[in-house]
């Protein structure tokens, strides 16, 4: 089949690259010139695991091309499909101004019978506001063409992205009309073949669906967050506490690992849209509310904790603090509403020092802090720790699961860490002779 995406941002970049693979022709555009003659190259903007050799691949043989022209990119296509950018707005809402410019584009270029796919996370009506801007286009132009608007919302994890397109949990599909509904069974039955995993729905459940998916997702870690801190003060141990809720298998353990609180591309900002829609609408939503404070003040726990342990040292500043992870989460360079991003800016607001260490975020956490003098950002791992006061784990990155631990004590002035994703056990932090504050877990001293 022949598909058109318009956006090379992740979901973009990943959805072109997938449906490439499985034999389609796919052509994907930009407004940005430089990225696409990047993509051209083989060189990607985004850090993703396994993308880069499927972009590789699949120009190499022929499936898979950038553009930054639209009409050349729609040119032959059965399907268009949205997936630019929807940041966030100063009240939370979406900005939708990139969805509707290109439903007005693609308008303009319609010459056939058309689905046009929003795969963009988008609230609940934009389907329809996209399919009256199609109408008003063509009515302006006196064309009488075929088209449907579909609503395909997206469900990949940054990190395990190709994994998940490829061996989706469900394929959510949004319209009214059988026939969009068969043709886009057709393009994504290569990734359905075990079972029916293909769900039509109208297009504001679908729209829906995905709200409510992230909003389930963030409200399980805001959950366990706080049964975290309620733990630290009761006396008690999450990691106990989670084997014991998470063995219910109504519960379950997906989702409940405390740590540092959510951050990245979609729980942020879908929860905050769920919000604004619900305001919107005359909802009073009180759950999603508190799922976003909670989460905002367990992304600077860790900063707190440090601050409390150093109170009586003559506090943070003029101290160093070394960091392992500025990426949201592991396997990914995204550093937004990274809580990396906010420990930082609150250390360093207090005249701490940070020398920090991502295996992929690094220059883009670089470019964040550009102006910040207190931080420094480094490609070693362990040059950082040396002479620090101590070393805060705020990434779950494999390679910090099992580090060189007499290195790390023989480097630091203090054998003090603040593990932010309980990645060590109480029994390997008192057998090297650490002093370790974590999330729910009583504090190691030796």
């Amino acid at each position: 089949m022949n598909v058109c995406i318009v956006g090379t941002g992740y979901v973009g970049l990943v959805t072109a690259a997938c449906f490439s693979e499985m034999g389609n022709q796919v052509a994907c555009v930009d407004i940005n010139p430089d990225i696409v003659e990047k993509l051209k190259q083989g060189e990607l903007h985004i850090f993703e695991p396994g993308l880069e050799d499927l972009v590789v691949r699949n120009q190499a043989e022929k499936r898979l091309n950038f553009t930054s022209d639209l009409a050349f990119g729609m040119d032959g296509a059965e399907f268009v499909f949205n997936c630019v950018g929807t940041p966030p707005g100063p009240d939370g809402s979406c900005d939708l101004s990139a969805v509707y410019d290109v439903a007005d584009q693609v308008a303009r270029l319609l010459s056939d019978y058309t689905i046009i796919v929003n795969k963009s996370t988008v609230p609940v009506g934009t389907a329809a506001r996209v399919r009256e801007i199609v109408e008003r286009v063509l009515a302006e132009q006196e064309k009488e063409i075929e088209f449907d608007v579909v609503s395909n919302p997206e469900f990949l994890k940054e990190g395990d992205a190709i994994s998940d397109f490829m061996k989706p949990d469900r394929i959510i599909i949004g319209t009214d009309n059988p026939k969009a509904a068969a043709l886009l069974g057709s393009l994504y039955s290569p990734f359905a073949r075990s079972r029916g995993k293909l769900i039509v729905m109208s297009p504001k459940s679908a729209e829906m669906t995905k709200y409510a998916a992230n909003s389930m997702l963030a409200t399980k870690i805001s959950f366990i967050n706080e049964i975290a801190n309620i733990c630290e003060r009761v006396g008690a141990d999450i990691k106990d506490v989670r084997v014991g809720i998470g063995s219910d298998a109504r519960i379950g353990y997906h989702f409940i690992y405390p740590g540092v609180g959510y951050g990245g591309s979609c729980f942020p900002k879908d929860v905050s849209a769920l919000i604004q829609t619900s305001i919107e609408n005359q909802y009073s939503p009180e759950l999603l509310v508190s799922v976003d404070a909670v989460n905002n003040r367990q992304k600077v726990v860790v900063s707190e904790k440090v601050k409390r342990f150093f109170a009586d040292m003559g506090g943070v500043q003029g101290k160093t603090l070394a960091v392992w992870g500025l990426s949201f989460k592991a396997n990914t360079d995204d550093v937004r509403s990274s809580a990396a991003i906010d420990i930082i800016e609150d250390l360093t607001a207090e005249g701490m020092k940070i020398r920090a260490f991502d295996p992929a975020a690094g220059k883009k956490a670089a470019e964040i802090f550009s102006e910040n003098r207190a931080v420094e950002i480094s490609a070693d791992q362990y040059a950082i720790i040396r002479d620090a006061d101590a070393l805060a784990i705020v990434t779950d990155w494999n390679q910090f699961r099992n580090p060189d631990f007499p290195r790390i004590k023989k480097d630091l002035k203090t054998p003090v860490i603040f593990d932010g994703r309980n990645l060590y056990s109480t029994e390997t932090l008192s057998a090297y002779g650490f002093v370790a504050i974590r999330i729910g877990r009583p504090d190691v001293r030796p």
